[in-house]
């Protein structure tokens, strides 16, 4: 009895020794969310830093130099065309009317001396009183006359420019800048700083810059014989503004610079916003949404990326199941999609979710994409 005790005993331990050795069982393969990859026609929006100037901005400089007698705005201020902004001490050149009026009298005064003495010399001439010689001396100084009042005259009209340009007026509408002179400062035509800067921001233009290729691109995908032809084909435009929200209205590209800068390779274009509650300021910064079609995309979910080392990935699945990382090249975005430019191809099929934890040559278990996430590519 005790052998076969003893004997029960030994079978239990090689049993339980052999079950420790056996090797675990195999984990199942995860469930995972699989595309496959359809190109497909596409608009992709390219984004491009841009710099916001109004549609007329000007300094507005001295014509004389005086003292800054009175200003009659404030900073930001709007004003209308023609109205007064500045005024500068006007007296020393009501002086300088003045006396160019006073000149101007002493000339036409010289000139009715000058025409009785011809007067009186003809009839003697005529007689052979007198000689002719007297007559003719008495003509050329009757010219002078006139040539002292036409230059007496253009003194006037000077003094009267002068005069009013003590009288600063805003030659647009728009916005006031900043007012650097005070009241009773020295100002001059040739100061460095201008009295204030005046913007009339009712329509807005944005500037940004396209890349050689990027203008390339931009070209061959409109029709039309002419850049300006291509231009007017053009769809509207969208402003990215510096909190990165959208500015209500649309704009209109409608100028493109003549020459590359050939310091950074770049074409400036222009798109035009109109602005009539005046929202937009000259100096404002933002972004240009620009939106390119694509007749044979491939456009895949953001979230089914994966970004290591300043590349991008996706997990391809073959025939066996079993999963590759592979880097794609991105050329654009659509909404919330990535517009490839190689890495895969039509035909291919990537996985959607739960990538954060695979491993390449993993096997997975591919199932199709819920509804929501067919919809996004859809």
């Amino acid at each position: 009895m005790k052998k076969i005790t003893l004997i029960s005993i030994l079978a239990l331990f090689v049993i339980s020794c052999n079950d420790k050795n056996a090797a675990p069982p195999a984990t199942a393969a995860p469930s995972l969310p699989v595309m496959n990859i359809k190109s497909q026609e596409a608009t992709t929006e390219n984004e491009y830093p841009a710099s916001l100037q109004g549609a007329v901005d000007v300094e507005i400089r001295p014509q004389v130099s005086g003292n800054l007698e009175r200003i009659y705005v404030d900073e930001g201020a709007y004003v209308t065309k023609g109205q007064t902004l500045f005024k500068i001490n006007e007296r020393p050149f009501r002086e300088q009317l003045n006396n160019a009026l006073a000149n101007l009298h002493a000339a036409e005064a010289a000139y009715l001396n000058a025409q009785l003495e011809v007067d009186k010399l003809t009839p003697l001439v005529h007689n052979k009183v007198v000689s002719d010689y007297q007559l003719k001396t008495a003509k050329a100084t009757q010219k002078i006359a006139v040539a002292n009042i036409e230059q007496a005259k253009a003194m006037v009209g000077s003094a009267r420019i002068n005069l009013g340009y003590t009288n600063v007026t805003a030659p647009v509408s728009g916005y006031i800048g900043r007012l650097p002179k005070k009241q009773g400062s020295l100002v001059a035509a040739t100061d460095v700083e201008p009295l204030t800067n005046l913007s009339d921001v009712h329509e807005v233009y944005a500037y940004f810059s396209l890349g050689e290729t990027d203008f390339i691109k931009f070209k061959s995908a409109y029709s039309g014989n002419t850049l300006g032809d291509k231009i007017k084909k053009l769809p509207p435009v969208t402003l990215v503004l510096a909190d990165n929200s959208a500015y209500p209205q649309s704009g209109k590209i409608d100028m493109v610079d003549g020459q590359f800068d050939k310091n950074t390779g770049a074409i400036t274009v222009r798109a035009t916003f109109p602005n009539k509650n005046g929202t937009l300021r000259s100096g404002n910064t933002g972004k240009i949404r620009l939106g390119v079609q694509h007749d044979d995309a491939i456009l895949i979910p953001q979230s089914a990326t994966i970004e290591m080392q300043d590349k991008v990935f996706v997990f391809t699945v073959n025939k066996q199941n079993k999963i590759n990382k592979m880097p794609i090249n991105i050329s654009g975005k659509s909404g919330t999609n990535y517009l490839i430019k190689d890495g895969i191809k039509s035909g291919d099929q990537i996985v959607l979710s739960g990538i954060d934890k695979l491993q390449e040559g993993q096997l997975i278990q591919p199932e199709k994409p819920k509804a929501q996430i067919a919809q996004i590519i859809n």
